[in-house]
């Protein structure tokens, strides 16, 4: 899959000015598309174009010593961008970790909650039951003194 930059992106990403990079498009060495007048560049090849080999660098320098310390200095950046990568992924399982204690915090709080609820539910069904079952009483109560009321008017 071919990814592309604008010009400004892939300058901030391969640290290079704006001129040279347009150098390098004239002199097709970068793979370029242009989209609603601007102008994009293809990320992969583009990059691979950019970053000297060490090879190249080599043959062109006239002490072996300057290559040598480009080397250097590419592996001193990329053990430097490891170290980042390294932190920014504790940092991260840091977050994780902690976001996990509070959810787990939340979750527990929650049943809690929940239990008390449901007690609270199971204690006002019981008193629902209750006051039913008082209701039905009075009513058969009522019902049979209504029922003697009516037959002692009768005999009278």
């Amino acid at each position: 899959m071919q990814t592309y930059l604008s010009i400004d992106e892939f300058c901030k990403l391969v640290h290079l000015d704006r001129e040279v990079i347009e150098g390098m498009i004239k002199r097709g060495v970068l793979n370029t598309k242009e989209q609603d007048g601007k102008i994009y560049i293809e990320a992969n090849e583009g990059t691979m174009s950019v970053v000297p080999s060490v090879s190249a660098n080599l043959s062109i320098t006239s002490k072996p010593s300057e290559g040598f310390s480009f080397v250097e200095k590419t592996i001193g950046t990329i053990l430097n961008l490891h170290e980042k990568v390294l932190d920014a992924k504790d940092e991260t399982l840091d977050a994780l970790r902690n976001e996990n204690k509070f959810l787990k915090e939340a979750l527990f709080s929650m049943q809690e909650l929940y239990d008390d609820d449901r007690k609270t539910i199971d204690t006002l069904n019981e008193q629902l039951k209750k006051a039913n079952e008082e209701i039905e009483f009075l009513k058969r109560k009522y019902k049979l003194m209504w029922n003697k009321a009516v037959e002692n008017f009768k005999d009278s």
